[in-house]
């Protein structure tokens, strides 16, 4: 009989608490997913003296969330959170670059990491029964999480220098994209899009490296799965 009654009870409990769910994502109709985007990362020097001499192929993932913001779904705030590897190889002229290479010129292989969250309005229009296109606009936050550099130049060569505390505290630019979303079955959504993210901060504390100002630009092939 107890365990009868506790077994009406869970029930009971389950019900209720798979309605109020329901209720919550009615209410506020949130989409929840994960991406995985190849990225192509530049460093953008502004000034002479500082030439790139490659960009760097990267990895970026994470979650990411649609807060719907019609009934229709035609309308979004698009957010997340994801880590992104980015970096460049820079040429610097003698005078140029951190204090302890900057006495010839020196070739720094730079490789960062960052824990970014994008911010946007999401446009989306329907092409074929569950199938959509859409393009965002806005912009996004980058917080360095590791930096290393590897230096050459005429007269040493040093690995994995550690230029964490050189690179400025937050990265802000501006983000546009565009894909689009196609059904995978009853609760998948697949994604295929790509991102566009132009720097706007001097990523590289001018203090420190003596460049002027240099922004990073990324390209991304956005690939995702909505739940």
């Amino acid at each position: 009989m107890r365990k009868a009654f506790l077994v009406i009870l869970f029930l009971k409990i389950a019900l209720i608490s798979n309605a109020q769910r329901g209720y919550y994502v009615k209410e506020h109709r949130v989409r929840l997913g994960f991406r995985l985007d190849p990225t192509v990362s530049l460093l953008v020097p502004q000034e002479s003296g500082i030439d790139r001499n490659a960009g760097r192929l990267g990895i970026s993932f994470g979650v990411m969330a649609d807060f719907l913001l019609d009934e229709a779904g035609h309308y979004a705030f698009a957010t997340g959170l994801q880590i992104t590897t980015a970096g460049s190889k820079l040429k610097y002229d003698a005078g140029k670059g951190l204090d302890d290479y900057k006495a010839n010129p020196a070739e720094y292989n730079i490789k960062a990491t960052y824990v970014e969250v994008p911010l946007a309005l999401k446009l989306k229009a329907e092409t074929a029964p569950g199938m959509n296109i859409f393009g965002q606009f806005g912009t996004y936050l980058g917080f360095p999480v590791r930096g290393r550099a590897d230096v050459v130049s005429l007269t040493q060569s040093y690995d994995k220098v550690n230029v964490l505390r050189d690179l400025q505290p937050v990265n802000i630019g501006l983000l546009v994209g565009a894909g689009v979303e196609y059904p995978l079955g009853e609760n998948l959504t697949g994604l295929v899009g790509l991102d566009y993210r132009n720097g706007f901060i001097d990523v590289t504390r001018n203090a420190k490296w003596n460049d002027g100002k240099v922004n990073m630009n990324s390209i991304a092939l956005k690939l995702g799965l909505f739940f």
